[in-house]
């Protein structure tokens, strides 16, 4: 788990919000700061000394194998918030896709506020299981599916977090590479290619430009995923059970 997403967790939060204070708030003091496309905000191993509030742009994390290799193990978007797992050291690299502004708190500050506030401390708790349960199944996706399934299965979750659902017509605006994808899904990028295109000829998606996608089936793109929101809903349901009222 590398990011929280506000999107991922918003019917899990309301509940406990009491007050307008929520994690977003904790960064509206700081002053932004803006990093061009390719530019790190940390690198693999620097210190981990700030927690990131992604206002605007698109980022990969990524970290560099024993061989040399790059693997991408995230893509991070507006209303993420970055660094609250680590401790001593960043484990990946955080790098911008396109230009990205942030506002940074330092972790010290960051947790004293967090552990103060009765609120803020569940809104916490929540968003870190959400970002593990993304996990969880990035990895069943990867063991598990297809190529189309996980092209599918990437397409949903890009969808949901840049706005806010997967539904018929959502516009995707690609800020990524093929390459980019490819490293992420573990596949080749002639593949990603081939299976965009028969998503396209079997009429699940629709291409405007190299970087535009849309939603035509939502619900043949998340059968193909092999996505089951019945289990999920449970999950959830049973998840917010569990907290006092």
């Amino acid at each position: 788990m590398y990011a929280l997403n506000s999107n991922n967790c918003a019917h899990l939060a309301r509940p406990f919000t009491t007050t307008s204070e929520s994690l977003e708030s904790l960064f509206c003091t700081q002053p932004s700061e803006t990093f061009a496309p390719g530019q790190a905000i940390f690198w693999q191993a620097d210190p981990a000394q700030d927690v990131f509030e992604i206002r605007k742009g698109v980022m990969r994390l990524y970290r560099i194998l024993p061989d040399g290799k790059r693997a991408i193990v995230g893509f991070i978007f507006p209303g993420d918030i970055l660094g609250v797992a680590y401790r001593d050291q960043y484990l990946f690299t955080a790098e911008a896709i396109t230009e990205v502004a942030v506002r940074r708190l330092s972790r010290s500050r960051f947790d004293s506020r967090v552990n103060e506030s009765a609120d803020l401390r569940p809104l916490l708790l929540t968003r870190l299981c959400d970002e593990m349960c993304a996990a969880q199944d990035q990895m069943l996706a990867l063991l598990h599916h297809s190529a189309d399934a996980r092209v599918a299965h990437f397409l949903l979750t890009v969808a949901r977090k840049t706005t806010g659902d997967a539904r018929k017509g959502s516009e995707i605006q690609m800020a990524m590479s093929r390459s980019d994808i490819a490293d992420y899904l573990g596949l080749t990028i002639e593949t990603i290619c081939r299976c965009v295109s028969k998503l396209k000829t079997e009429g699940l998606i629709t291409l405007h430009g190299p970087y535009r996608i849309v939603i035509e089936e939502p619900r043949a793109l998340r059968e193909l995923a092999g996505e089951d929101y019945q289990d999920d809903a449970l999950r959830m349901r049973a998840t917010a059970a569990a907290w006092p009222t």
